[in-house]
């Protein structure tokens, strides 16, 4: 019986083992679009993969902030990180029609540098790839009935984000124009 035992406690461990060996077959996740964020494998035979004959309409609604001050709001991530997705699949960015709304905690992301390093104490990470998101067609939006109730100067926040009179309205907006809510 001892015998039985250690070749099924052998068995397993081999396939343990293999699974492992397996996920570590993996290529590297490439970003070429916006590197500070999350890069994208293509995976074989996937189902619905990203292709050319769809436009991806996508409204970001950015209501948490980062884990830490020197790391992206989650947000601000997934809309760079889908258009690298994009990108490796090689499909046109033409196709991403995206847009960010920020508002609550996400606020800080936007700060611009001098007012994120007088609150953290680190510069804001988030600032190349806002700009990034901007220059690649990205719509970056922030709620201004939040920044009346927080007393938030729009002078301190990133230019590349524009003040929307509310933040809720840019939701529903872009939900009636087709665009998918995503929210982090």
């Amino acid at each position: 019986m001892r015998t039985f035992h250690r070749l099924i406690l052998a068995t397993l461990s081999a396939l343990v083992a293999a699974a492992f060996a397996s996920a570590a077959d993996w290529p590297p996740a490439k970003a070429p679009v916006v590197p500070e964020a999350d890069g994208y494998v293509v995976i074989p035979r996937a189902a619905v993969p990203p292709t050319n004959s769809r436009t991806y309409r996508a409204i970001f609604d950015a209501t948490r902030a980062a884990d830490k001050p020197t790391e992206l709001v989650p947000a601000i991530n997934m809309a760079a990180s889908e258009l690298n997705a994009l990108a490796v699949a090689g499909v046109s960015l033409r196709r991403a029609k995206f847009a960010l709304v920020f508002h609550g905690a996400a606020l800080d992301g936007i700060r611009d540098d001098a007012s994120y390093q007088a609150k953290f104490g680190v510069s804001n990470p988030n600032l190349k790839v806002l700009k990034t998101l901007r220059d690649r067609g990205v719509e970056l939006f922030v709620c201004g009935q939040n920044l009346v109730s927080d007393k938030i100067d729009p002078k301190t926040l990133s230019p590349d984000v524009s003040v929307a009179s509310d933040g809720l309205i840019v939701l529903m907006t872009y939900q009636n124009r087709g665009y998918a809510l995503l929210s982090f």
